[in-house]
């Protein structure tokens, strides 16, 4: 695979997305937990999505159950939780691992194109990659990094 673009990834319903679908957009992906105590980042995830959406930004979330059972099994519980409790509307998909022999082939691309604190491997929930217009991951953020925080990278990669 030669760029995120080749890429294909299943929808919360199991039908599949290119993210070539995508291309021309500045995307924020996440790896998300519904019961973790980085959850209410679905607030400034979704604010920064209803904020820049026009301008061309689109939220990927990506429901992970690897640390500590912090997401519920069922697809639809979980989309029934993000948008009950923090109106989520932005794209959810089918639930992955982001780590470990099992990794879904994105998060294997996001983790070699970016490493984290001393090792590539996702250490937890609400890891965040910030993809350019043209695919290139531009940076990644930790959990703990508030997604407001991420708003000065995301405006600059919306203007170029």
């Amino acid at each position: 695979m030669s760029s995120l673009y080749d890429l294909t990834v299943k929808k919360s319903d199991g039908s599949d997305v290119a993210l070539e679908d995508y291309e021309g957009k500045v995307m924020l992906i996440v790896n998300t937990a519904s019961k973790c105590g980085f959850t209410p980042q679905f607030k400034e995830l979704q604010g920064l999505y209803e904020e820049y959406k026009e301008q061309g930004l689109v939220v990927l979330g990506f429901p992970c159950d690897q640390f500590m059972n912090q997401e519920f099994d069922d697809q639809d519980e979980i989309l029934e939780f993000c948008q009950v409790n923090y109106g989520v509307s932005f794209p959810m998909f089918a639930k992955v691992d982001v780590k470990g022999k099992d990794a879904h082939p994105l998060f294997k691309y996001l983790t070699k194109e970016k490493k984290g604190l001393l090792l590539s491997d996702i250490k937890w929930n609400f890891t965040k990659f910030l993809i350019s217009k043209d695919g290139e991951v531009y940076d990644r953020y930790s959990p703990q990094t508030n997604p407001r925080k991420i708003e000065d990278d995301i405006v600059k990669l919306l203007q170029q």
